[in-house]
């Protein structure tokens, strides 16, 4: 598995997606190492970006859940100036990953996201003489594309791989409109799994209506200007105007136990992002019982009720709070039916089936 967002030991929360990718294909019994490429940065960058956090310090190998990993240190500057120098730095660092591993090698690599790493991912495929997968969750399509030298690194990249995975059906819809598509593109979710004991019915809200106060979950870093949190505050002001009492959490680097009990305790979560790929956090706090109310962003739209997927207006999202908080889910499918598939068992299934297809 090569790839850019991976947890480090001073932010276990930075790419659990991508670790939780890891840990289902060790479970489907594949032995399972781990490349991640990081740019080298001193401590105080990491206040340019939140998902940098702890960056700076990772050693250069370590093992975390009983997996491997490998950190080589390439060259980058903020928002990549000179893409050229970045891909040509990190594309240099297949010989310290090769030796790194010794006599281990891989039947097939695994590269999530393609900007900058995928350059990596395919060095070590021609060395190796084996088929590369690349992953696509948002940002490369999202951003990427529209970057000067980087747009045009992000399609050549998709195009070289033996499959490009894509986390949902609207990026693969711009992988097969990309001026020299893909040969194969699979859509596959990212997993969506929540143990039993973290799992309740989205219920209507219990309390006194606008007798007692609410809470709200902004799952995101403030920090993060994509996520827009001020749309989310001024959605909590419309609903003070209408006499409700309201407070307002935000999720930075909590693990992820604590992630899950702040989506049990809070009466909603609102989702303001101006990009989102799926998102998971959506799926998850409808799992832990937490109505979700969004904006028409990623697939929310394919499994929330219309009445909780607002325009991007504090009005319209504060009446989608109210009406989240006192219906619950009137679906006629359950939460699990509506996501079952990005559920283990139909990821897996159809990892395995992607695999298998590419090493017989």
């Amino acid at each position: 598995m090569v790839s850019l967002l991976y947890p480090v030991p001073l932010n276990p929360t930075r790419g659990v997606f991508v670790e939780d990718h890891v840990l289902l294909l060790k479970e489907m019994g594949h032995d399972v190492k781990v490349v991640n490429p990081l740019p080298r940065m001193p401590k105080y960058a990491e206040a340019r970006r939140s998902t940098m956090m702890g960056v700076s310090k990772a050693p250069r190998a370590w093992k975390h859940q009983g997996v491997d990993i490998l950190v080589p240190r390439f060259f980058a500057l903020p928002d990549h100036p000179y893409p050229r120098l970045t891909a040509s730095s990190i594309a240099r660092r297949a010989g310290w990953v090769e030796k790194n591993l010794g006599s281990w090698r891989p039947d097939i690599i695994v590269c999530h996201t393609l900007w900058p790493v995928a350059g990596l991912a395919q060095r070590l495929a021609q060395r190796w003489n084996c088929p590369w997968v690349g992953v696509v969750h948002g940002h490369d399509f999202d951003v990427g594309l529209t970057l000067k030298g980087v747009g045009g690194r992000i399609e050549d990249s998709a195009s070289a791989c033996a499959a490009l995975v894509c986390a949902s059906q609207r990026l693969t819809e711009t992988a097969n409109n990309l001026a020299n598509p893909p040969g194969r593109v699979e859509t596959i979710p990212c997993v969506t799994a929540i143990d039993k004991e973290w799992r309740r019915p989205v219920a209507p809200m219990k309390k006194a209506w606008q007798k007692e106060p609410i809470d709200i979950l902004f799952p995101a870093d403030p920090r993060r200007p994509e996520k827009r949190h001020l749309l989310a505050l001024q959605t909590g002001e419309v609903l003070e105007a209408r006499g409700w009492m309201v407070g307002i959490t935000s999720l930075r680097h909590q693990p992820r136990n604590i992630v899950y009990d702040r989506m049990l305790t809070a009466d909603v979560t609102l989702i303001t992002s101006k990009r989102e790929a799926g998102p998971l956090v959506a799926r998850e706090s409808l799992l832990c019982g937490t109505p979700v109310v969004s904006v028409d962003v990623g697939e929310v739209a394919r499994y929330l009720p219309s009445s909780w997927v607002r325009a991007e207006d504090p009005e319209e999202l504060a009446d989608g709070i109210e009406a989240a908080l006192r219906t619950g889910w009137r679906e006629e499918e359950t939460v699990e039916e509506r996501l079952r598939f990005a559920s283990a068992e139909a990821v897996t299934q159809a990892w395995n089936e992607l695999l298998a297809s590419l090493v017989s």
